[in-house]
């Protein structure tokens, strides 16, 4: 019988699994799993316990936001390579943003039975100077908004939280004039918003067409968006984002590299999967190639 750890977030979502933990416990069982399950008590606690806990068993499924999945994986990337279990996800947040690379079942019983007994794929891991992220590196407009909305405003209103508290920010639009160095080239301008990542979502809405992205490619994605000097320029940014047609004339930059400098004359503040990462003038981002395995159901990449 295989060992499981099942790291939850009793607060995600409503408390979404605090309701479905008997069915998911039975399912993990039926998988063929002895499971140890571990409520996290506060910010960190995920990581501390995949860091403290992980080595000790075939496999570890987590449940909550991308930021329970964010800190597990953090924690796992402690340890030596060898010593990281492969890990399971059963998205319980407000986005779940990268839960959708993964093509995982509707059901949270579903979820569990593929956590405990699918196959593991390696995932490319961000590092954005000292720190990991899962899916993505964000700066600029909306990027605060993650860890600036109450919990309670994103459980009651789920995307349209980010949305609301986004417009309510759009008369004062900040650039950040900025240097990109990257595997192609470099790219120079004032910049409203930037991410790099690997996803094919953010927001549930933002991204590089699926097609284009690859989980264990050794690659990020880049999109930049140039701030707009006119409403016909914001037209113009709007459409491509909508479109996920991007190009210099656009306003909105789309490319794939390994590696990443940005430098900047003032701090950047940065979200690390929708948590705050930190401010840099100069700062490296890269893939740090497959270090960690990742149950999924059956996706094309």
């Amino acid at each position: 019988m295989k060992k499981l750890l099942f790291i939850y977030n009793p607060h995600a979502g409503r408390g979404r699994v605090r309701g479905k933990l008997a069915d998911i416990l039975n399912a993990f069982t039926r998988a063929g799993s002895l499971v140890t399950v571990y409520p996290t008590q506060a910010p960190g606690d995920a990581a501390r316990c995949a860091r403290e806990l992980g080595p000790g068993f075939d496999r570890i499924a987590c449940s909550g936001g991308d930021g329970t999945l964010h800190e597990v994986v953090s924690g796992l990337m402690e340890l030596p390579q060898g010593s990281r279990s492969p890990v399971g996800y059963l998205p319980a947040g407000t986005t779940n943003d990268f839960a959708r690379n993964l093509n995982l079942p509707k059901g949270m019983e579903e979820m569990a039975a593929l956590a405990a007994a699918g196959e593991p794929r390696p995932v490319d891991i961000g590092r954005l100077g000292e720190n990991y992220f899962i899916y993505v590196a964000a700066f600029g407009l909306f990027t605060d908004v993650a860890y600036n909305t109450p919990q309670q405003f994103k459980n009651a209103f789920g995307h349209l939280a980010y949305v609301l508290k986004g417009v309510s920010e759009l008369g004062s639009l900040k650039g950040y004039p900025l240097r990109v160095e990257h595997d192609g080239g470099v790219l120079e301008g004032d910049y409203l918003f930037g991410m790099v990542s690997n996803t094919v979502s953010v927001g549930g809405i933002l991204g590089l067409p699926s097609d284009d992205v690859v989980l264990d490619d050794g690659l990020l994605e880049l999109i930049l968006v140039e701030k707009p000097r006119s409403v016909v320029q914001m037209n113009a940014v709007i459409r491509a984002l909508a479109k996920q047609e991007y190009d210099k004339d656009s306003g909105v930059v789309g490319l794939h590299s390994s590696h990443f400098r940005i430098t900047c004359d003032e701090a950047v503040p940065f979200t690390l999967d929708g948590e705050f990462g930190g401010e840099y003038d100069n700062v490296e981002i890269g893939a740090v190639n497959t270090p960690v395995a990742i149950v999924c159901g059956e996706v094309k990449n």
